[in-house]
């Protein structure tokens, strides 16, 4: 009897495996996307009500074009729109920080929320598709010959669809705060604004020159430190840790380029999210809002993960020793190529 039942498990096991090998780093690529939006919740700070009481906590609000300098949360100064700038980052991560006004979370556990998000998403997918989670990243490892460009457009799709369904998640998950949150209304700016929980949203004072410029350099970081991580000729870190130096390198990009727009680094959780947005009922303005803003959260990863690549392939792994061919020649033929094993936002 057990023998039967362990065939009939083998066979239901054999009929939902897919066959095809791209269709399974694209499934991949969709739970990855997914769990980086939606993960975050479960890892952004449950503090006390009373974080923060005789602490300064400084954050921008953007109030009738100026930038004021918010103090301690309990003087119930806390506005949703301080965290435009800072903390767009996690989705999760965002709304318990913004719909608790600031008594569940901040610009820390954003930060961490969402890199510790991005980590584990990557434990999850990198295994089949190599965790890239990040339209950027893939056009990079393209661009630079580490993935075949015929599964560019399978990875990107999957990307933000993934992205798109983790934002629809989240809002469902946080429906009942959201309409509480400013008597049922959706707002894009304002003092209850709650759509920048999704996407990210310019400072007043940032010009679109400056916006796609910090875009691209912070792209460009992101991909230099990802390619110098798993480059088998360079320190690299142990098999297995990527992902939480990943995050680490998340947590330090955030922290020191996060202020103009909240460096999102990545098309896919931008795009997907904002697109979300516009149709669960705050509107296309999300696409007009700053000038236009919404491509440049775009357009600018992809340029500087170009760059990021271009610079770290032109200032250090050319420079590398010259393997011994006959090393080269003995390791295994079904060894991943390194940056098959990339992954990010």
């Amino acid at each position: 009897m057990q023998p039967e039942m362990e065939q009939k498990e083998k066979s239901l096991k054999q009929r939902l495996v897919l066959k095809n090998t791209l269709a399974k780093e694209t499934l991949s690529e969709f739970l990855g996307t997914f769990i980086m939006i939606e993960d975050s919740l479960l890892l952004s700070h449950q503090g006390s009500p009373d974080i923060g009481i005789g602490r300064p906590f400084c954050l921008y609000w953007c109030e009738k074009d100026k930038l004021q300098c918010i103090f301690p949360i309990t003087e119930k100064r806390f506005r949703s729109t301080e965290l435009q700038i800072w903390g767009v980052l996690g989705c999760g991560s965002v709304a318990q920080a913004v719909l608790s006004r600031g008594h569940f979370g901040g610009i820390i556990t954003i930060n961490t929320g969402f890199s510790m998000a991005v980590a584990m998403a990557i434990y999850v997918s990198a295994g089949v598709s190599g965790g890239h989670i990040n339209p950027a990243v893939s056009f990079a490892l393209c661009l630079f010959g580490r993935m075949k460009w015929f599964k560019f457009p399978f990875y990107v799709g999957a990307q933000f669809l993934g992205a798109f369904a983790g934002a629809a998640t989240l809002f469902g998950i946080y429906y009942d705060a959201f309409m509480s949150f400013a008597g049922g209304k959706l707002l894009i700016v304002g003092e209850n604004a709650t759509a920048h929980i999704f996407a990210t949203y310019p400072a007043p004072y940032l010009s679109l020159v400056n916006a796609f410029a910090e875009q691209v350099v912070a792209t460009m970081f992101l991909l230099i430190v990802i390619f110098a991580i798993f480059d088998s000729r360079n320190l690299g870190v142990p098999r297995g840790l990527e992902p939480v130096v990943i995050g680490f390198l998340i947590v330090t990009i955030a922290s020191s380029l996060g202020m103009n727009s909240g460096c999102a680094m990545n098309p896919a959780r931008d795009l997907s999210p904002r697109l979300f947005t516009a149709l669960a009922g705050w509107g296309f303005e999300v696409f007009t809002v700053g000038n236009n803003f919404w491509w440049i959260p775009v357009v600018g990863p992809l340029v500087g993960a170009a760059a990021g690549g271009l610079v770290y392939f032109l200032l250090i792994e050319i420079h590398h020793p010259d393997l011994n061919p006959d090393l080269e020649a003995e390791q295994p033929e079904d060894k991943p190529e390194k940056y098959e094993l990339n992954a990010i936002m």
